[in-house]
């Protein structure tokens, strides 16, 4: 969408006078405007309403100076007729201007201090998540790529960072995808970026292939659609400008829904959040950074802080937290320093099968060791390297007919350096995430399968699966998450019922084009037919291309076995050696004899028959001959 920093003054015609949202229209001219901004949510899904009155009103009165149109309701009436319009009213309205790195200082904040205190307090091989809101053509969504690439090394970044690029135009999304830019827009690139993540193509520059599908594009409206969820930047710069109080507060509370807790808000230097210090708080005002306002540390530690409770060691507390072991929702069993099971809950008991009799037995020894693979060798690593570990939808049959998979997490605890450490370790339960992940999967393939020949929609289909999978991720964290992943699905459910739509359209044009098709060729055949001449058409190399009845009568081919063929090599009765200078002439553009050819030639009863044959050129839309149409008419029949 609109990223210009200085689009707001953009020099378009206003009326005059002032009110609160900018120039003062009377009420019919009010109306008027409301009407039109009704049509426009109605037929075709853009919701203008929510926007800046001043703004919105200047780019359609730009508009309508471009057609002549001196009201809004003349204007409404010209959208209503011509379909067309409605695309030069949103290039105009949505303004595309971007550029690579704009504003530098705030980027080169960016690069040496917002990106790293994202990653510091994520593990190695944790994934991250980026949303370039308003995108645009692309230039900001590949700059984010470009940054995290830097920061991470380009194998890390494909392996790990996603960067979602939104914006509710279509054309350009498309320019977008294409990742090419002219030397002149690379132009403010650091010095080596562009030799680094460009490949030269031609006069101009393409975005690597290989980080190019770390960039996943697709069509978001910020203010009906729902957000991406779970992020850890989001970058939304000077889009937030054109909305009115309102409509920034619904979006703002969904950007403060989709961060994580240690998530980063990127604003343009237009816009300042005052009004909202209850959602985000700010990291650096000048810059326009900000971050969740329930992620604020009194001390001023920085993002991320965490704040912890002091411990006791009374007797009553440490039968509660017993007591909280005991009932915890999670499969928990604790190893001792030598390697000995201390203690199992009872989830760990129902789902584990780990009963009284496994307890003061050597933990590597049970059967639970044997029957998770890879559970043995992640306990000695983490007993070895002092660091958890997490493992995966790990495989556990408890029966022939039963199987059940966990996310188990191994942490070291306290222990003497010389002993080894005591471990916990906790079983989540990711059966049915698994078994919906599959589901999801065999929907997603089922997506593919019907739709893999429109080119158009493969990014939204990527969208589509990232969004499924992130879904799958969010489940298997809290069920707080479940609402957003719901919310996910929602909108991968509008986007493929909007490409429904799209090709319910294609075939409905489809068909009427075929059925002009066929009404253009019965009229074609039906003139042919009702000539009382021979009219035989061919091309420059003198291939017969139309062949009516009468001719068919005269020589006894039918249309089916003279078109195709070479005109010379039809076994007809004409001297074809006399025709053939008069078609030469008409091709090579020599001029059309005035008085036709008179020949004999033998009809297809063996009748000697007296012609007159004409040439005329068949004329192309170039103005150059493009073949002949031989026209064949009988005077007289020689009696045998």
């Amino acid at each position: 969408m609109v990223t210009d920093d200085d689009a707001e003054d953009d020099g378009y015609p206003v009326a005059t006078g002032s009110g609160p949202d900018g120039p003062a229209f009377g009420p019919a001219e009010e109306a008027e405007f409301e009407g039109l901004l009704t049509f426009l949510k109605e037929s075709r899904g853009f919701d203008f309403t929510g926007y800046k009155r001043s703004s919105i009103r200047r780019r359609v009165a730009r508009r309508m100076a471009q057609v002549d149109a001196s009201t809004f309701a003349e204007y409404l009436d010209l959208l209503q007729v011509d379909t067309e319009e409605f695309t030069q009213l949103f290039n105009t309205v949505l303004i595309n201007v971007t550029g690579f790195l704009r504003d530098p200082e705030a980027w080169d904040e960016l690069a040496e201090q917002v990106v790293p205190q994202i990653l510091a307090p994520k593990s190695r091989g944790e994934s991250v998540r980026v949303w370039s809101a308003g995108c645009a053509s692309g230039e900001e969504a590949y700059g984010l790529a470009m940054v995290f690439a830097e920061a991470l090394g380009v194998e890390e970044f494909r392996a790990r960072v996603k960067v979602y690029a939104t914006d509710v135009d279509e054309d350009a999304l498309a320019a977008a995808r294409q990742a090419t830019y002219s030397e002149k827009e690379l132009k403010s690139l650091p010095a080596g970026w562009r030799e680094r993540y460009f490949e030269r193509s031609g006069s101009r520059w393409t975005f690597r292939s290989d980080l190019r599908r770390c960039v996943i594009f697709g069509r978001n409206d910020l203010v009906q659609d729902a957000p991406i969820g779970r992020l850890d930047l989001l970058v939304c710069r000077n889009t937030l400008m054109y909305l009115n109080a309102e409509t920034q507060s619904h979006v703002l509370r969904r950007f403060h829904f989709a961060l994580n807790t240690a998530g980063v808000l990127f604003l343009g230097k237009a816009e300042m959040l005052l009004s909202h210090g209850r959602l985000f708080l700010p990291i650096d005002l000048r810059r326009r950074f900000f971050r969740r306002a329930d992620q604020v540390d009194p001390s001023g530690r920085g993002i991320g802080a965490i704040n912890r409770l002091p411990t006791s060691g009374s007797r009553g507390e440490v039968q509660l937290d017993d007591e909280a072991l005991l009932f915890s929702p999670l499969a928990t069993v604790v190893v001792t320093p030598d390697e000995v099971v201390a203690t199992a809950n009872r989830r760990a008991e129902a789902q584990l099968g780990i009963t009284s009799r496994e307890i003061g037995r050597r933990f590597t020894e049970l059967e639970l060791c044997h029957r998770i693979a890879g559970l043995r060798s992640s306990y000695e690593d983490v007993r070895r390297n002092r660091t958890s570990l997490w493992q995966h939808e790990a495989e556990f049959a408890r029966s022939s007919t039963e199987t059940l998979y966990f996310d188990i997490q191994v942490v070291p605890l306290a222990g003497a350096a010389d002993e080894g450490p005591a471990v916990a370790l906790f079983f989540t339960d990711v059966t049915r995430y698994r078994r919906m992940t599959g589901e999801l999967q065999a929907a997603h393939r089922q997506v593919e399968t019907a739709y893999e020949e429109l080119q158009s929609t493969v990014e939204e289909l990527e969208t589509t699966n990232e969004e499924l999978q992130s879904t799958v991720e969010e489940l298997e964290t809290t069920n707080e998450e479940l609402q957003s992943t719901v919310e996910e699905l929602e909108t991968t459910n509008e986007e493929l019922q909007s490409t429904n739509d799209e090709l319910q359209s294609m075939n409905d044009e489809m068909r009427e084009r075929t059925s002009q098709l066929d009404r253009a060729n019965d009229f074609l055949e039906s003139v042919l037919g009702s000539l009382r001449t021979a009219v035989v058409v061919v091309d420059t190399e003198l291939i017969v291309q139309a062949w009516n009845g009468r001719a068919d009568d005269l020589w006894g081919l039918r249309s089916d076995e003279a078109v195709g063929q070479h005109l010379l090599n039809l076994d007809i009765g004409l001297a074809t050696d006399r025709v053939r200078p008069l078609v030469r002439d008409v091709l090579h553009g020599e001029g059309v004899r005035q008085d036709p050819l008179r020949v004999e030639a033998i009809n297809r009863r063996g009748r000697t028959v007296q012609l007159a044959i004409g040439v005329s050129p068949l004329v192309g839309r170039q103005g150059h001959p493009d073949g002949a149409i031989i026209l064949m008419d009988q005077l007289e029949t020689a009696i045998p």
